[in-house]
């Protein structure tokens, strides 16, 4: 089968290789869609930490948000699986840590997570082998293009979650990007009043033109208490942003990675009596991310910009978008296109 094989900084190519079998407790998935993300940047450009942490090395088989059509199972899988549009939990952890067993697997620190992390193969490919435990299945009403967007969606929803926003809760969310966007749709979905800070005109424009109020600059959001503020940038500077702007006694969620450390004045923590969640994965989040996308609350389509096949998947990585491509953030990858 073909597959997108990266195998340093800035190199890459579409190679021909063995196609997966369902090892026991796995399944094989014939992939319709995949999206491509920052992280997948971050490999391509060599910058990811877990390159320089030992726990990812070249050549890598990228793809981690995904949807596609169950093709094999293992003979200890529900055969029931077969013919099922799924996607899957990202992260794979060893199942007997005490993180795996308080139902932490995504910190698991012996975890595989697909096309990231310990060598397991990823979804820029024809087809991929996934853990059946990791299955969630995809309603018709959630079609390939919003099942590949489940994956950041359940991170989105998560971050909402650690927010908490009641109805009509100023919330903020700093960063418009995939899942900025997805946030701010998922806490307008609640009854939310939402914020959005942007830093693209692209971005800014786009956010816009989903009816989301938003600020170019720092200096442009209103003051107000705000009950609960979401960092979903990449901007290190935004978390000690985020503390400073959050009402005393409200929340501060951080799921945005910056390249570079952020200093935050703990003080102030204390001080305001804020409680602050980091977000790693969309863990717990994928089944209440699908059923926002089947029940229409929130339609994640219109942050798909373009979809490409996979010998475009490298110029994208590189910074290019083709000319046709909407106002989205995302850009998705049909592997047999």
């Amino acid at each position: 089968m073909r597959a997108f094989v990266l195998t340093g900084p800035g190199r890459s190519a579409v190679e021909e290789v063995a196609p997966p079998r369902a090892a026991a407790g796995e399944v094989v998935v014939d992939v319709a869609r995949v999206g491509l993300c920052g992280t997948d940047v971050e490999f391509y450009t060599g910058e990811m930490a877990y390159l320089a942490q030992g726990h990812s090395v070249y050549p890598i088989r990228l793809g981690h948000e995904w949807s596609g059509r169950v093709s094999e199972v293992s003979l200890e899988v529900d055969p029931a699986w077969l013919g099922r549009r799924v996607t899957a939990d990202t992260m794979i952890g060893c199942g007997t840590c005490p993180s795996c067993r308080a139902g932490r697997h995504r910190v698991c620190p012996d975890r595989f997570e697909i096309g990231i992390r310990g060598g397991y193969a990823g979804a820029l490919a024809e087809r991929l082998a996934v853990p059946a435990g990791g299955l969630v299945a995809l309603p018709d009403a959630v079609d390939d293009v919003a099942g590949a967007l489940v994956e950041p969606g359940g991170n989105a929803l998560r971050s909402v979650e650690a927010a908490g926003p009641a109805a009509g809760d100023p919330v903020l969310v700093l960063g418009a990007g995939t899942i900025g966007i997805l946030a701010a749709q998922l806490a307008r979905a609640r009854g939310a009043e939402v914020q959005l800070v942007g830093r693209s005109a692209r971005s800014i424009a786009f956010a816009r033109q989903l009816d989301f109020a938003v600020a170019a600059s720092p200096s442009e959001i209103p003051g107000r208490p705000w009950a609960s503020v979401i960092d979903a940038s990449t901007d290190s500077a935004m978390p000690a942003m985020g503390l400073e702007l959050v009402t005393p006694g409200g929340r501060l969620v951080l799921i945005g990675l910056a390249r570079s450390a952020s200093e935050v004045d703990t003080r102030q923590v204390v001080l305001k009596d804020v409680t602050v969640v980091g977000i790693l994965s969309a863990s717990g989040g994928l089944t209440g991310a699908v059923e926002q996308f089947r029940t229409g609350a929130v339609d994640p389509r219109p942050l798909v910009a373009a979809t490409v096949g996979l010998g475009q998947v490298g110029e994208v990585l590189a910074g290019w978008r083709p000319e046709s491509s909407g106002p989205g953030p995302k850009i998705q990858v049909d592997p047999r296109a």
